[in-house]
């Protein structure tokens, strides 16, 4: 008989009445600040990633959908489970290396590509061999590949002052204002004030361009067919594998560690995968576990109730997803330098993490080939740039970087005697 490699829940599964039972206002005020983050910065980058792609309104829209409605309910499974805080969300990471890719790729070769991740990931779950695969290329590495994707956000974050000064000012002054204040800033988190703040600049400039026809609407998702290329495969497959079990699902497993639980490394794995494939077809980037928002509910209140908080969490987002037409169609009415500059706030602290964590330590020149490489976003053979900083900069740090730590404890060695 097949045995498989799911951890056990350290406790019988919560039913939704243990659920109502355990929750409480605290759980929900959390839930509540999680989801806004969730829904202000990172969707930001959804349509910042769509817009340079070239992607309609429509697969913006089937895209947001996924993103929220399906991998909600994954969140509730999940959560419910094993009782602990486990929000899947989408990686952010994967939605910013699909931009550069859409200009050379067609949509379908990109779902195509999403759907492989997920096999790939399903498999990893389903193997075990969850470490083995996170542990393969050094983490500064992987992380100088995420600062060379996300470079552009930060740039286009100052270009917008020069665009539209009297929107960027003053949610850029919020957001550092509230983050410099974090009693404050933790009852209203700073991008979801830079966001109301934003939206108010935007009406006083009537800098507000809503599309033809109505605005509200409910979800209507795409189905795609998905077309499986060996350049999408190359390009894409390996980094938003990376993304998600190192960047994302990596921080997440850490933060929920340093929060007392005992995240299923396997089981999270493998839900990924089945989420990768399932909202892939509908045109969302691979799910991953969500590194912010579970921090943000996990940091306080009883630890065996926080999973109360992920469920509500997953809730608000099933709703959200419902009428992701609507979300879609207001944002995208708002000018282009409130998107960069809401994105670019949102990406800060993490562009800031990956350029500590590429830079910080070892394998430090395999880590500057890897970034040069990806911020010059230059295809070879048709493969985008940032499998290429993976490539260039595992072969330096395992060629000339082993030769120096050789070196250098051959040194150490001759000192010693």
């Amino acid at each position: 008989m097949l045995r498989m490699p799911f951890e056990k829940p350290a406790t019988i599964p919560a039913t939704p009445g243990q659920w109502l039972a355990d929750s409480g206002g605290h759980y929900a005020l959390s839930a509540l600040v999680g989801f806004l983050f969730a829904c202000t910065g990172p969707v930001a980058i959804i349509l910042a990633t769509g817009a340079r792609g070239g992607l309609s309104e429509s697969d913006i829209s089937s895209w947001i959908f996924g993103a929220f409605f399906l991998n909600g309910f994954f969140t509730i499974a999940l959560s419910l489970i094993y009782r602990q805080p486990l929000v899947l969300f989408w990686s952010i990471p994967g939605a910013v290396l699909v931009g550069p890719a859409l200009t050379h790729l067609s949509y379908a070769e990109v779902i195509g590509a999403f759907l492989a991740t997920g096999v790939l990931m399903l498999g990893l779950g389903l193997s075990g061999w969850v470490r083995r695969a996170m542990d393969a290329i050094p983490m500064p590495i992987v992380m100088a590949m995420v600062a060379g994707v996300f470079l552009r956000f930060g740039v286009d974050l100052v270009r917008a002052f020069r665009e539209q000064l009297w929107i960027a000012l003053p949610m850029t002054l919020v957001f550092v204002l509230l983050t410099a204040a974090p009693r404050i800033g933790r009852a209203l988190p700073p991008l979801v004030a830079s966001l109301a703040v934003g939206a108010l600049a935007v009406w006083q400039l009537g800098a507000f361009k809503p599309p033809a026809g109505a605005l509200f609407g409910m979800a209507h998702p795409n189905l795609y067919v998905p077309q499986f290329s060996w350049a999408a495969m190359f390009e894409l497959v390996v980094p938003l594998a990376i993304t998600v079990l190192v960047v994302q699902n990596g921080q997440g497993i850490a933060i929920l560690r340093a929060n007392g639980h005992q995240p299923p490394v396997n089981a999270i794995t493998a839900a990924c995968g089945i989420g990768a494939i399932v909202t892939g077809l509908v045109g969302t980037v691979s799910t991953c576990l969500t590194g912010p928002v579970n921090a943000l509910i996990s940091a306080s209140g009883e630890k065996q109730r926080q999973y109360t908080a992920a469920v509500m969490v997953a809730l608000l987002g099933i709703g959200f997803g419902l009428f992701a037409p609507f979300f879609t169609r207001l944002m995208l009415a708002m000018p282009p330098a409130f998107i960069a500059t809401l994105a670019g706030l949102a990406m800060l602290r993490v562009l800031q993490t990956a350029f500590v964590a590429s830079f910080r330590d070892h394998s430090t020149l395999g880590a500057l080939v890897c970034f040069l490489v990806t911020v010059a976003d230059v295809p070879i053979f048709g493969i985008g740039a940032a499998f290429w900083g993976l490539v260039f900069g595992l072969l330096t740090t395992r060629v000339l970087e082993r030769a120096t730590r050789t070196t250098a404890a051959s040194a150490a060695a001759s000192t010693e005697k």
